[in-house]
């Protein structure tokens, strides 16, 4: 008799089966142990019944993704502990030694083990790598080789990602930049549009079994010359021109399942005069038009802050707008300090208790993040701890 298994939990002999978690489900099968992941329509029913029960400030503090820059596993679970954000960003500052430590880290975010936070990290690979054992190929490497180099590099990545407790990659570039001097050059995955929708497809299945992948920098940094770290790239492609060139490697990542995509500072005059991250418009064409349907993300906020632009000189205020626009979290990483997301937080609840933002769209975007914790679960298929190579 098969002793099936859920990837989240399991309903004990003679429970009824509403008392098990939605992220789990069992299957009976020949002998021993049989592990059945939930599917996605069981999932998403059982996030609406979590965000339904929510207060405002918790669907608020859903949709925030923290950061502070500290290894420490204590001030990392206090930190947590005060708003229960929805996630958080690791960043150099961050990561440890070892993966030993970086277990450490990541365990400390979470508050509760039946609702964790996403855990998100840029691990491209190459130049932006933050995980000092990752010596698998990156961009500039996998820009020259077959696409499957790529799946195999991700797959890895993932890999390691996952040992160490990082739910979510922010880490497949599908910018396609002409310009060789670009920034994000050596960053982007293909030299073409066509080649870079084949590399980013390998790299979303890739790592698909391991984290949950980011596709960034949308609508893309190809036709917008600039470093969106410090000032707003602006181009005047047209719609058409754009759904030609830059949207194909979006486009590829997106039917490769994608679950998140990151929404740059990147004015595209002809469509919106407001940056992406903030552009309604933009939020439609990537719903509507590319069939996205996962977590809408902001870049790092303090970015738009930090182009000295007086309409993004408020975090708070860019976050609430970052939210009405579409996204489904926002984070803020370069001029924020331990307070910053709780003014967040509490920037956010304000909106919906005044109508500001709409309540229906707070719900939304935290059904779409609770529904993405949900599915990436610690609690799920993970490796053993000290786990060794066979041969």
């Amino acid at each position: 008799m098969t002793t099936p298994v859920a990837a989240h939990s399991a309903t004990p002999a003679g429970e009824p089966a509403s008392v098990a978690s939605a992220s789990s489900s069992l299957a009976e099968s020949g002998s021993g142990v049989v592990v059945v992941p939930a599917d996605e329509a069981a999932l998403a029913t059982h996030a609406e019944r979590l965000v339904a029960a929510m207060s405002t400030r918790e669907r608020a503090a859903s949709v925030v993704m923290g950061h502070i820059p500290t290894s420490d596993p204590a001030t990392l679970h206090d930190y947590m502990s005060g708003d229960a954000l929805g996630g958080f960003i690791l960043m150099g500052a961050n990561v440890p030694g070892d993966e030993a430590g970086l277990r450490r880290v990541t365990d400390s975010l979470t508050i509760d083990p039946a609702l964790p936070p996403l855990i998100g990290i840029d691990e491209e690979g190459g130049d932006v790598t933050r995980l000092p054992w990752d010596d698998f190929a990156g961009a500039v490497t996998l820009k020259n080789e077959p696409a499957a180099a790529t799946a195999d590099a991700f797959a890895a990545r993932g890999a390691l990602l996952q040992r160490g407790g990082a739910t979510v990659n922010f880490g497949v570039v599908a910018d396609v930049p002409a310009d060789p001097d670009s920034f994000i050059f050596r960053r982007g995955l293909g030299t073409s549009p066509t080649a870079a929708a084949q590399r980013e497809a390998a790299a979303v299945e890739g790592e698909a079994a391991a984290v949950a992948s980011t596709l960034k920098h949308f609508p893309g940094h190809g036709a917008a010359p600039g470093d969106s770290h410090h000032m707003l790239p602006t181009t005047d492609l047209p719609l058409e021109q754009w759904e030609q060139t830059d949207a194909v490697p979006f486009r590829a990542g997106i039917d490769a399942g994608a679950e998140v995509l990151m929404f740059g500072h990147l004015v595209f005059t002809a469509v919106d005069a407001a940056p992406a991250t903030l552009s309604t418009e933009w939020h439609r064409i990537a719903r509507e038009d590319l069939g996205f349907d996962g977590v809408a993300i902001t870049d790092d906020l303090g970015m738009l802050q930090n182009t000295g632009d007086p309409r993004y000189a408020d975090p708070v205020a860019n976050a609430v707008a970052a939210i009405a626009a579409g996204n489904d979290m926002v984070m803020s990483v370069m001029l924020s300090d331990a307070g910053t997301a709780s003014r967040i937080v509490d920037g956010i609840t304000a909106a919906a208790d005044s109508g500001a933002l709409p309540a229906e769209r707070l719900a939304e975007a935290a059904t779409r993040v609770t529904q993405l914790r949900l599915q990436q679960s610690p609690d799920a298929l993970l490796p053993c701890p000290q786990c060794q190579p066979v041969g």
